[in-house]
């Protein structure tokens, strides 16, 4: 029998110490041949220079969070992976700071082939000691990284207080109580407390998260109706958001099997263009995917069935949010013969964006100081992260910089050599005018 392969996902919230802790674990002699797959919340790739040059296998992720459009990258990489088993027997995914770790560690339980090759040995989140208190009301991620964790490194101690520490300590602790917690300063631990930790405990994960193992969808009910061919509505009120999307399929009948089949359709019909309904307008089950613009009530959207069967309805969110149902044509309210309610998709903060900065060009060390100093003092409490690589005038090496808010480090890296010298930098925030930043930027170079 093949020995599966442990895999740890590291995470933490944007500027934690992610990428310093990783650096300190390819840089151990653990004796671990290690595969290491990167995500990235952003335009362009930062983190794959950022990591220090090592034999261990990088792969990188950067056009999503890797727990939403590019899971199924993940998936891919992962079975890419085992096809080269040989040359590696570890695997640590660094996530984006903007990651829920649920629907990463749910990879391991829910396909089959991953789960036959690999097991998740731990999830290790980095906390930032001085920044997080600030996103502990406006950042879901941030509670599901700490709640999902097997072991916590509370980073950058040396930033706050004892107390301060002690206080963010007992706080963390009601939030998961199990998790083992670890104070760190530049993210230095002994890796027998991060690595090999036995396994990712799914009765913790499920008493976190219920629906643990049930995969997220794009819709949150399905119903399932015997329908004679007529006409038919489906009645709403107004409710939480301004439209929903649904979508009716006619089944071949009410079994598990043909519900199955529907939700897979289901699943690509609602990544598909949306027809824009106002009130009035009629709905057919046509495999179509319907937008409901829903403002003043009554709303009332008739539903032509041409072929009497059962047909099965798919909404965006719970009807019960929009006193919704469906009628017959006497007006008598219908029940669905079954229903299911679905973990939906988990959604990101919408403000918060990413700004990425690409050119070649040598940069005057004073001008780029004057304008950071600036950056940072009218926009700091807005900028969760940055980080980048710079050309400065003058400087044989790669100039490596991360900063968190208002606090920034940087230092000099290796020498460019022969690689062609550029700038490559990300901003992650709210409030953030692209237009400025590259105007900004653009004034430091010569």
């Amino acid at each position: 029998m093949t020995t599966k392969i442990p895999v740890t996902v590291l995470t933490g919230f944007l500027g934690s110490g992610k990428t310093t802790l990783l650096n300190r674990i390819l840089s151990e002699n653990h004796g671990k041949r290690i595969a290491v797959i990167e995500n990235e919340y952003g335009e362009i790739g930062v983190d794959n220079d950022l990591v220090i040059g090592a034999e261990e296998e990088i792969f990188e992720m950067n056009n999503g969070c890797i727990c939403c459009t590019v899971r199924g990258d993940l998936i891919r990489i992962l079975g890419n992976l085992m096809k080269r088993r040989d040359r590696f027997d570890y695997i640590i995914i660094e996530t984006t700071g903007m990651a829920d770790p649920g629907p990463v560690a749910q990879t391991f339980f829910t396909d089959d082939e991953i789960k036959n090759a690999l097991y998740l040995d731990g999830i290790v989140t980095l906390v930032d000691a001085k920044h997080v208190v600030e996103h502990f009301n406006d950042s879901d991620e941030v509670k599901q990284q700490i709640a999902f964790a097997d072991v916590i490194l509370l980073n950058k101690t040396d930033l706050v207080s004892s107390s301060a520490l002690d206080a963010l300590e007992a706080r963390i602790h009601t939030m998961n109580a199990v998790a083992r917690i670890f104070r760190t300063q530049d993210a230095n631990i002994a890796m027998n407390h991060i690595l090999d930790l036995g396994g990712f405990d799914l009765d913790r994960a499920l008493a976190v998260d219920p629906q643990f193992l049930e995969p997220e969808y794009p819709f949150e009910w399905s119903g399932c109706y015997p329908l004679e061919a007529g006409a038919y509505a489906l009645v709403l009120d107004s409710g939480p958001d301004p439209a929903m999307n649904i979508w009716i399929s006619a089944l071949s009948d009410t079994s598990a099997g043909s519900m199955h089949t529907a939700i897979n359709t289901a699943v690509l019909a609602f990544s598909s263009n949306k027809l824009i309904m106002q009130s009035g307008n009629t709905l057919y089950p046509d495999n179509l995917l319907y937008q409901l613009q829903l403002y003043a009530p009554p709303l009332l959207f008739p539903i032509e069935i041409k072929k009497s069967g059962v047909y099965a309805l798919f909404t965006e969110h719970h009807p019960d949010e929009f006193s919704a149902y469906l009628k017959n044509s006497d007006g008598n309210r219908l029940h669905p013969v079954t229903s299911h309610e679905y973990k939906p998709d988990h959604e990101h903060d919408d403000e918060v964006i990413s700004i990425g900065i690409t050119t070649p060009g040598e940069l005057d060390l004073d001008r780029f100081q004057v304008w950071l100093r600036e950056l940072l003092s009218t926009k700091g409490p807005d900028i969760f992260r940055m980080k980048g690589i710079l050309n400065f005038r003058e400087m044989p090496e790669r100039y490596i910089f991360q900063g968190v808010h208002m606090l920034f480090d940087g230092r000099p890296d290796r020498p460019w050599g022969n690689e062609p010298r550029k700038n490559t930098l990300i901003f992650i925030g709210r409030n953030l005018d692209r237009n400025e930043l590259n105007t900004g930027f653009s004034a430091c170079l010569d």
